[in-house]
């Protein structure tokens, strides 16, 4: 059977064939869950093919610009097309480096951002896979934790919140190593296939501001392969068949 190259979305189509890492689950939780509807700049940090980003651009007013950071040459390259192809292309760009050097020296402006979106390498101590692209993409080689810390802290406004997407216990890790850093989690939302499974993923919202976690839950499925209520209700202005 012929692989699928791209993803079908309501309002844009991400080509995929090139890119590193496929559009999967962990992305679209993140690009419809992270609070982005008041921003004014977005960076989103490895955007692989862009998909997060082309989801905030559909999520946001036509005056909000969101630079998308990718260190893979080819997947920057699927993303810019992706990019130009979609109805936001006039805001959305795309910037070949590693965050750790990321604004380039002048004359790029060195702006702050109001959200950070990330999506980041999450594997610390596992067993490597074969393919070096996607070893990299997976595993903390080039990004590691402290690293996107220590970029949120560099490039977010005062008052900017950091977004990420983990599995459980590389979640749990990160929102003590993000105290260390000065950023505090305002949101935390679990998400799990089914109801008495294990959580598979932590959806995380981190603020510079202290206060009081808002938590919550997402399912995929409430009864075999039928999607839940709350997955459905996150992702209705993505997918085609909802």
């Amino acid at each position: 059977m012929k692989r699928k190259t791209h993803f079908q979305f309501k309002q844009f189509e991400v080509q995929h064939d090139r890119s590193t890492m496929k559009v999967g689950t962990d992305a679209v939780l993140l690009g419809a869950w992270a609070h982005v509807a008041n921003a004014t700049r977005i960076l989103d940090i490895g955007t692989g093919s862009g998909i997060i980003a082309l989801m905030a651009a559909q999520r946001t007013p036509s005056t909000t610009q969101i630079d998308a950071v990718e260190i893979e040459g080819q997947d920057a390259a699927q993303a810019a097309e992706n990019f130009l192809a979609s109805p936001w292309s006039e805001r959305l760009h795309i910037h070949v480096a590693p965050i750790q050097d990321y604004p380039p020296s002048p004359p790029f402006h060195p702006y702050l951002y109001d959200v950070i979106l990330s999506n980041p390498p999450f594997f610390i101590n596992s067993q490597e896979p074969p393919n070096k692209r996607r070893h990299e993409a997976r595993h903390t080689v080039t990004l590691d934790h402290a690293s996107l810390l220590a970029a949120a802290d560099r490039l977010l406004q005062p008052q900017g919140t950091l977004n990420v997407v983990l599995p459980y216990t590389e979640g749990l890790q990160f929102i003590d190593l993000a105290k260390q850093h000065g950023f505090f989690c305002t949101r935390q939302y679990s998400f799990r296939t089914r109801e008495g499974k294990p959580i598979e993923r932590w959806l995380l919202e981190f603020s510079r501001k202290e206060r009081a976690t808002e938590t919550g839950e997402i399912l995929l499925y409430k009864e075999k392969l039928e999607w839940s209520d709350s997955y459905v209700e996150l992702t209705r202005d993505f997918y085609l068949k909802l």
